[in-house]
């Protein structure tokens, strides 16, 4: 039963309740939600703290509430941090936080997250701040349903940079607490990257080297920083965990903190005892991890479904630096991660919220199967073809029966002959689960630009270990590998921003564009003779691919399909019927 002041508001003016009662900003939010949800049946809910009180309204519109009390477990977590995640974006608020939050809800944990970002800090201040860290997560499913739940398991968000002074001086209080067990990362794979595709050192890792650990701005030089700061604290232990969506993940995490706190100890601004600490696995690990979910861009879609419902101030935004968020996140329903169990300082249990512990050959084998063969290369395959045929979303290619039947032969055929299977997922089941319900959905707007965003940074994994395992195997035939190498063909094509159409084509964001498009001058479309040896630099380059594509044996190949595909409109669709044709 409501408080009789706010009854007094519904029935009264707002006008009378302020001067009357003297209602305060908290408690007037609460009452305007209460009076629209009851006001002739309407319902009208806000995303904050003091919209929750009113549970009857968001259970009525079937939105899952937590089952704790949000204050109080936020309370408990800025006083004894236990986990703070770097990457505020959507795969973490409609995953990792989602796995707290069913801890929390089971009352097999007290505390929750406490997130940093260290590249867009609009995601803090339209997403976080206003909506008092919560979210509301709508799943996907194949069948149109929604599946709605507010999550309340990040209790603080903060700007990872020594130009937010109070954020900062806040994280490195964090890394100064003995509690804390765990630094998680959903940064994409281009954000431990120091060097560029000719191994030299970006401009603001060396800035970052120069000038020491006081005052860094690359993301990777922030965390070797913080790092530092727990070491001076009396070196206590840590788990630095990547969840990011790329091989080896750990490995790469541990390579760039541990580049940048060697120049510093080259330098003169840290010890030897620093370095030490970090290539100490009993202080700081560095596990690996597979993770699979898909998570698009918010769904205008959803945010009317939302608005509906009755939920108020769902806007979609674009941050300056591109980020495409709202304060909702639509995902799929699908979801795995397998984590190397190394936790020096201990951990929650996870795996009472599905996450699946194992060594780490498992967790290699895990994410192989998926990076190198049952997901990751049959999406970037449909990023860059999509693009080029002018197809609007992910679902809608899968409708096309070449493009459908190109990441069939590349999984099934191609792929799926070096998949080492690591027995805590079947490989098989992996694969006829993404290929026939998850990249059909077409409830997930997830479109091809978003999935060519930083293709440069993938090649190597999501194509490259694959053509590596046909160099290596006596039983395989790197010869008869047709359908990969149309892919990459058809990446060096998307290169060229012109579409099959002969229209132009705006290229997705990738740290390397401006170098990769600079090598294919001179290609003019419509004329494959003026293919010449444009493409030599990317097909031979090792970081791009892993190998060098000439000495396998598949370069000239890939140049051939390039060349059918720049002979004018339509090439492409006519090079890609050609090749699906054959059997």
């Amino acid at each position: 039963m409501l408080p009789s002041q706010y009854l007094k508001y519904i029935s009264g003016s707002l006008t009378q309740l302020l001067e009357n009662d003297n209602i305060n900003s908290e408690n007037l939010e609460f009452a305007q939600a209460s009076s629209c949800a009851r006001r002739k049946g309407a319902i009208c809910m806000k995303l904050s703290l003091n919209g929750l009180r009113d549970r009857m309204g968001w259970e009525d519109s079937g939105i899952r509430l937590p089952k704790y009390d949000v204050e109080k477990i936020t309370a408990c977590t800025k006083a004894c941090p236990r986990w703070v995640h770097f990457g505020a974006g959507n795969i973490f608020r409609s995953y990792i936080a989602r796995i707290q939050q069913r801890l929390l809800n089971a009352g097999k944990s007290d505390f929750g997250i406490i997130t940093a970002d260290t590249f867009d800090f609009e995601i803090i201040d339209k997403i976080y701040k206003p909506y008092d860290n919560l979210g509301l997560l709508v799943l996907m499913h194949p069948d149109g349903t929604l599946e709605k739940e507010v999550l309340a398991s990040i209790s603080e968000s903060l700007k990872a940079s020594p130009q937010e002074q109070q954020d900062w001086e806040r994280l490195k209080q964090i890394f100064q607490s003995p509690s804390l067990q765990i630094a998680s990362f959903t940064i994409t794979e281009k954000g431990y990257a120091i060097t560029d595709m000719n191994g030299d050192v970006f401009p603001s890792v060396a800035s970052d080297l120069q000038n020491g650990p006081e005052a860094p701005k690359h993301g990777m030089a922030i965390v070797t920083s913080l790092l530092y700061t727990r070491f001076r604290s009396g070196a206590m232990p840590i788990a630095m965990v990547s969840m990011d969506n790329c091989s080896h993940n750990g490995d790469k995490l541990y390579h760039a903190v541990q580049f940048i706190a060697r120049k510093w100890h080259e330098n003169g601004y840290v010890d030897q005892e620093f370095l030490n600490y970090i290539n100490n696995s009993a202080k700081v690990s560095f596990p690996w991890t597979m993770i699979d979910k898909i998570t698009p861009r918010p769904s205008e879609f959803v945010r009317d479904a939302l608005t509906r419902d009755g939920v108020q101030d769902m806007d979609i935004i674009v941050t300056e630096k591109k980020t495409v968020i709202a304060p909702f996140i639509n995902a799929e329903s699908p979801e795995y991660l397998v984590v190397e169990d190394e936790f020096p300082n201990g951990r929650p249990p996870l795996e009472a919220a599905g996450v699946l512990f194992a060594d780490r050959t498992t967790v290699n084998n895990s994410e192989r199967m998926k990076v190198t063969t049952c997901l990751n290369p049959l999406h970037t395959a449909l990023a860059v073809f999509g693009c080029l045929l002018g197809f609007p979303s992910i679902s809608e290619e899968m409708k096309d029966a070449e493009l459908s039947s190109l990441v069939e032969r590349i999984g099934y055929r191609e792929g799926m002959p070096v998949v080492i299977n690591p027995i805590i997922l079947n490989p098989m089941a992996f694969i006829k689960e993404v290929i026939e319900k998850r990249l059909p959905n077409p409830y997930i707007p997830d479109t091809p630009q978003r999935i060519a965003t930083d293709t440069s940074q993938k090649l190597a994994i999501r194509f490259g270990e694959t053509i590596k395992a046909y160099r290596d195997r006596p039983d395989l035939d790197i010869n008869a590998l047709t359908y990969i190498p149309l892919a990459i063909a058809g990446w060096c094509r998307y290169l060229l921003g012109i579409d099959d159409e002969g229209e132009p084509m705006q290229l997705s964001p990738d740290p390397m564009l401006q170098e990769l498009t600079g090598h294919l001058a001179g290609i003019e479309f419509g004329n494959p003779d003026s293919v010449k040896s444009q493409l030599a630099p990317l097909l031979s380059n090792q970081v791009l691919f892993g190998v060098n594509l000439y000495y396998v044996g598949i370069g000239k190949k890939i140049e051939n399909m390039f060349r059918e595909m720049v002979a004018g409109k339509h090439a492409v669709r006519e090079t890609l019927h050609r090749y699906i044709s054959l059997e």
